[in-house]
């Protein structure tokens, strides 16, 4: 017995690295074993998660649809007055009256910008009405139209001067004065759609125009 147990020793000795080796197999197997029993429906949905998070998949996927709803918002201004171009402006949310007033071609030198909140926010529907030197801010319109003012805020097209007419869309100096000689020729415009019988002004023209004038 006791020899036995002698060899058995001498064994243990001389292979108690592959013994080792052969535990950590063993070990390592029942680790596998245990992980194979997790339900398999939730490990796909777990590596998706995670690799999503790893390479920020889910926020490339929703900015597109976020840059797109923030294009489809604009804000539609009409600048008047001591500007280069006057006319309506599409604009973004959140721009201010420098931001319009820079894409009208900026101040005329009789402009009195002292006047003016350059800092201001744009609204939808608004008038930026930049005053001459000298002119009463009391007499300034600087909100959105509405109501029964929208009506007087239009040109009047047998009233309006040159600079009037040219605070509409697409009316620069020349079509101005031709609009003043055909009124002055014709006595006057009867109905808005007269303005078609001016010289340079057609359909397309008149679609811009038609919401911005009267005859009143």
């Amino acid at each position: 017995m006791n020899h036995m147990k002698e060899q058995c020793m001498e064994f243990l000795k001389k292979y108690k690295y592959l013994v080792g080796v052969i535990g950590i197999a063993a070990a390592f197997f029942l680790h596998q074993t245990q992980q194979n029993s997790i339900p398999a429906e939730h490990t796909p949905q777990m590596n998706k998660d995670e690799a999503a998070l790893l390479t920020g998949e889910q926020a490339l996927n929703e900015e597109p649809e976020s840059e797109e709803n923030e294009a489809d918002q604009t804000v539609i201004v009409d600048v008047k007055g001591e500007v280069q171009k006057p006319g309506v402006y599409e604009m973004k949310p959140g721009e201010r009256f420098h931001h319009v007033i820079e894409k009208a071609g900026g101040l005329t030198n009789a402009a009195d910008a002292v006047q003016i909140n350059l800092a201001e926010l744009l609204e939808d529907g608004m008038i930026v009405y930049i005053p001459k030197q000298g002119e009463i801010a009391e007499n300034l319109i600087q909100q959105p139209a509405a109501g029964a003012d929208a009506e007087e805020q239009k040109v009047n097209l047998n009233k309006a001067t040159s600079e009037d007419l040219q605070t509409l869309t697409g009316i620069g100096p020349a079509k101005a004065e031709a609009i003043l000689a055909y009124r002055e020729e014709a006595g006057g415009f009867k109905t808005i759609e007269d303005i078609l019988n001016v010289s340079g002004i057609g359909e397309k023209s008149f679609e811009k125009l038609k919401d911005s004038i009267s005859v009143k």
